[in-house]
């Protein structure tokens, strides 16, 4: 059976060699970009940060598994796999260490914006000793938009900084919110309440017609004065032009990016040019989220090539 990597070959941790290494029963082949051209002749597919469209999968006749190398499904047009009887299968970030990883990097990010970051380079180029003056997590607000495996993960780490924990997800969970130690949390009609009382706000949920552009030109109005902004879920959440208003003019002091409006950015957008912190999408780029995504993706196809049942279904 051929399986395309849908991604340059030595990126993600080096998952491509990995794969024909421990799969020598499947032909690989790995794209340079995320634009796939054809599925014509490929079995299985790998689409990492490629769009897999109905166009794509209409000319796709030997097709039968779009293993997700991660959580994310956004761009796999499900329901015309289903139609085709194409599986669909991903990983789900709390079975790889995904989410454990990622909720690190949040933290890093948080801590970055509170501290002052990118300030600190040019305070030791001057022999500046005692700045930049920074700020705390303890004691602060921590509005978690999705609270699902990063959310959660997130939140058993950050009750150790003694900061106040809420959050919104599709639907309202106190249950959830008591396993926590969350004040509250509530469905997304609760999203008001929380950008009005947060300090930092912590974006993890999937890019969906539901939630894309959620943080509006209307939406900021209600968020507080000198808060921090954090995306750890997808760059679609985000209007980049409201986010560049929005650190320009306020409410934001600051924000924290691990996933863009378009990937790669372009790093000459203005943007960067406020008080940002970037990371190149490695959320989940630790060595125990690829082992563990590794793992997974690999126990599937080898389900598939002996006829067994998938793990982690979408379709």
């Amino acid at each position: 059976m051929k399986a395309l990597y849908a991604a340059p070959r030595h990126s993600w941790g080096g998952m491509f060699e990995k794969l024909q290494q421990s799969l020598p029963q499947y032909q690989w082949q790995a794209q340079e970009d995320y634009q796939i051209q054809s599925l014509h002749d490929i079995d299985v597919v790998i689409p990492t940060m490629s769009p897999i469209t109905a166009e794509l999968l209409r000319d796709a006749p030997q097709l039968k598994l779009i293993q997700q190398s991660g959580a994310g499904l956004e761009g796999v047009d499900i329901q015309a796999a289903r139609l085709q009887q194409i599986a669909v299968a991903n990983v789900p970030t709390e079975h790889s260490g995904n989410a454990d990883s990622v909720a690190e990097l949040g933290i890093f990010l948080m801590l970055s914006l509170a501290r002052q970051a990118k300030q600190i380079a040019t305070e030791l180029a001057q022999q500046h000793l005692g700045h930049p003056l920074g700020t705390t997590l303890k004691g602060k607000t921590v509005g978690l938009v999705g609270v699902g495996g990063i959310g959660k993960a997130l939140a058993k780490r950050l009750k150790a900084f003694e900061m106040t924990l809420i959050g919104v997800k599709r639907h309202a969970d106190p249950k959830l919110a008591s396993q926590l130690g969350m004040q509250w949390c509530a469905g997304m009609d609760g999203l008001d309440q929380l950008l009005q009382e947060s300090d930092f706000l912590v974006f993890s949920l999937p890019d969906t017609p539901q939630t894309h552009h959620l943080l509006t030109t209307e939406k900021l109005q209600q968020v507080k004065p000198g808060a921090f902004l954090i995306n750890l879920g997808r760059g679609g959440l985000i209007d980049p032009d409201v986010l560049l208003q929005a650190l320009r003019h306020g409410p934001l002091a600051g924000a924290g990016l691990d996933v863009f409006w378009q990937e790669p950015p372009d790093p000459k957008h203005p943007l960067f040019t406020e008080n940002l912190i970037a990371t190149p999408h490695i959320g989940g780029v630790t060595q125990l989220s690829m082992d563990g995504i590794f793992a997974a993706v690999v126990d599937n196809l080898n389900r598939l090539s002996a006829g067994q049942p998938l793990l982690y279904r979408a379709c």
